[in-house]
């Protein structure tokens, strides 16, 4: 496999991997995200974190990297927050619609039970009796369990009481956990 293009972060200065970082391009006086890596125009990397993204939109330093002032340097935090999850919710959906994505505790716990299961999503807000339940049944599968809450994960499928979702063993499932790994990543405390 070939090794990713490095890329310098403009927090920290450490060189990583594009894939490991967040990429910014400056359209005129609009900071934008470009998580494809597709957009024209110099690229402007973050580490994926939250909390070097706030730090970096405090010091100012999409502005300097961009040589120019940027309108949403102040709020990018909260707008690549915002994109992130929603990235993570449509690739759930994504998977619903491709029947990778199985939710119900019953349908979640026969596909565990039957070894077809890749990964597991569980709301935030579980209850810890179902929480107990699941972990009884999971055999070092992983899980996200801290990404999004009950209504979140309705809403994004459409449904009501969306607690437990199995990712079946796929391409797609392998492709949804990259994302999630990386939304997880962004989120975690001095990641």
């Amino acid at each position: 496999m070939e090794r990713d293009v490095l890329r310098k972060c403009i927090l920290s200065g450490e060189v990583k991997e594009k894939s490991d970082l967040l990429r910014f391009v400056a359209e005129g006086a609009h900071l934008v995200p470009d998580f494809q890596k597709k957009l024209k125009g110099k690229g402007i990397y973050i580490s994926n974190s939250k909390q070097m993204l706030q730090a970096a939109a405090e010091k100012h330093l999409f502005r300097k990297a961009a040589k120019r002032q940027l309108i949403e340097e102040d709020e990018i935090a909260e707008i690549v927050e915002n994109l992130l999850k929603k990235r993570g919710l449509d690739y759930l959906n994504l998977a619903r619609k491709a029947g990778v994505a199985i939710s119900g505790f019953e349908k979640v716990c026969e596909k565990l039970k039957q070894n077809k299961v890749a990964f597991l999503m569980q709301a935030k807000d579980a209850g810890e009796d179902g929480k107990k339940k699941m972990a009884a049944i999971l055999k070092n599968i992983p899980i996200f369990d801290d990404l999004y809450t009950t209504e979140e994960l309705d809403n994004a499928l459409n449904r009501t009481n969306t607690v437990h979702i199995a990712f079946l063993k796929s391409d797609m499932a392998k492709a949804a956990y990259n994302e999630l790994e990386k939304i997880k990543t962004f989120f975690e405390e001095n990641a």
